[in-house]
């Protein structure tokens, strides 16, 4: 694991990029908007925080507790978006970081293969998919490639890494899936020994992980991002094995929700805002305590059927610690002061309880607090 050093050194080891906000610096009695703020990670566009950019004023007046970064902008339809190069992206998280009152999650999708945002063609080293890594089955094969992106996050100051996907490829021909070769395999224990090394080469390097996407998105025939998936008829128990492994090994830092719909778990809400599923499944029956992270709600499954105050309200309700906004299927500059308004409204009018509200916050503090968070 990585540690700060004392200032001497620093100029010395800048590129470990150690975080400059001690993990003490939350306030002692924070206020409802602060810990709102805390529930949120968001995306945006920008290589440097400009002076008019949203982001800026989500994280000084907001209390933004976490961002996402990107290599292409799915909106505007441009491969422009937060990352050019490593020293540029390097800065980038430096300054969001500064922007900051307390840790901050900075979070990218980089699994390998097709899902990488840091890629060859901006100077970042090449990967391989989980597909492949599975297929080889070698844990010096896993530790190796695994041990680059951990590395390569590390050196940019990244935390937190949306990997690895920890589906079981039961249909390779899902298109969000198996088809473009996300999984490590179809058998469950193939899929917890390979993340149990991914996960392990990350730890090495002070990079959190995260396990997606609860609670199994490898049987479905459809996209999510596109609309929603029902998984009735195709969901199997042994998607949760690779869960129940790694969070009864203590290797789950992060837990994201799938926007899967079964109705045999919940015959009114997908999995993301369903109490029965995050609460009664994963929390209850796994025995998982620690962050619950939705994937982006602005995707068509949430998006388009319920709005954003009842999707709001329901994923908080059903035990989501942070809500994710990407930013990245459509674009909205005022998430944050949206989100922050209805949430506040909520508890205001007493359908979200304050304590339901503390109950997430200990949990991000807790996170953040964890000495190797940097």
């Amino acid at each position: 694991m990585k540690y700060c050093i004392p200032a001497l050194l620093i100029f010395a080891f800048s590129a470990l990029n150690c975080s400059s906000q001690p993990a003490d610096e939350f306030p002692d009695n924070p206020s409802l908007d602060f810990k709102i703020g805390q529930m949120l990670k968001i995306g945006f566009r920008g290589m440097n925080v400009d002076e008019s950019s949203h982001i800026k004023r989500d994280l000084q007046d907001y209390h933004l507790g976490g961002v996402v970064l990107f290599d292409y902008d799915v909106p505007n339809g441009e491969p422009v978006r937060n990352v050019e190069s490593p020293a540029q992206v390097r800065k980038l998280v430096s300054d969001l970081k500064d922007l900051s009152s307390v840790p901050l999650i900075v979070a990218i999708d980089q699994e390998g293969g097709r899902v990488a945002r840091l890629k060859p063609r901006t100077g970042f080293p090449p990967t391989v998919s989980a597909q492949r890594l599975g297929n080889v089955n070698h844990p010096d094969t896993t530790n190796y490639y695994a041990s680059i992106i951990a590395q390569t996050l590390s050196d940019l100051g990244i935390n937190v890494n949306l990997a690895p996907v920890v589906d079981v490829n039961l249909n390779p021909d899902n298109p969000v899936i198996g088809g473009i070769e996300r999984s490590f395999s179809g058998d469950p224990e193939i899929v917890t020994r390979q993340a149990e090394i991914f996960i392990k080469a990350h730890h090495k390097h002070g990079v959190f992980t995260t396990l997606k996407h609860f609670p199994g998105h490898g049987s479905s025939e459809d996209d999510s991002h596109l609309g929603i998936v029902d998984v009735t008829s195709l969901w199997s128990e042994a998607e949760l094995i690779p869960y129940q492994n790694l969070i009864d090994d203590g290797l789950a830092d992060i837990i994201m929700t799938a926007h899967i719909f079964n109705e045999n778990w919940d015959p009114e809400y997908p999995a993301t805002l369903s109490e029965k599923v995050i609460t009664g499944m994963l929390r209850d029956e796994l025995g998982f305590e620690g962050l619950v992270m939705s994937d982006d709600m602005q995707m068509e499954a949430i998006r388009s059927h319920f709005g954003l105050e009842t999707a709001i309200k329901q994923a908080i309700l059903a035990g989501v610690d942070i809500l994710s906004f990407a930013n990245n299927s459509i674009y909205d500059p005022e998430i944050v002061p949206k989100a922050n308004e209805i949430i506040n409204n909520l508890v205001e009018s007493g359908e979200i309880s304050e304590q339901r509200i503390e109950e997430s916050y200990q949990r991000i503090v807790n996170f953040k607090m964890n000495p190797d968070f940097q």
